[in-house]
């Protein structure tokens, strides 16, 4: 996880925020990561992040089983065109390693990997960056 926050950390422009206690964040997102482009170092007002990282289950949001030690989910906005090339078959979705749609906001163009490991570290980075070039371009569009 620190390994994936920190590369997004290095990407130009982004803002990767981690609420902790005592913070202005509530309590269920303390621990959790959420990444923008914003290279004034503000969250942006108007979009959400194109890419988080979560450390547990949210009510509405379990399917990962991400409440056990040790487990946790990146989820990364690809944008809903790109999903039949990332994704095929049946899925279980607290498979850990697995490119996978996102529980909730797949069909939002969101896919999800539980504990990145070995097989999915790579692609996770890559729709990290592909999806941080693509809110910089959005960005860039809206100053236009």
């Amino acid at each position: 996880m620190e390994q994936i926050i920190a590369t997004v950390r290095g990407f130009e422009g982004a803002l990767v925020v981690a609420p902790e206690p005592d913070g202005d964040f509530p309590e269920i997102a303390w621990g959790d990561a959420f990444f923008y482009y914003a290279p004034d170092g503000r969250i942006p007002r108007t979009t959400q992040p194109y890419g988080t990282i979560v450390t547990k289950d949210y009510p509405d949001d379990s399917a990962s089983d991400l409440d056990p030690p040790g487990r946790w989910r990146v989820n990364v906005h690809v944008g809903r065109t790109a999903l039949p090339e990332l994704l095929a078959g049946r899925y279980d979705l607290a498979a850990a390693d697995v490119v996978l749609p996102h529980p909730v906001y797949g069909p939002l163009g969101w896919i999800c990997v539980v504990n990145p490991g070995e097989r999915t570290t790579g692609t996770v980075v890559r729709l990290l960056r592909e999806a941080h070039e693509a809110a910089r371009a959005r960005a860039a569009r809206r100053r236009s």
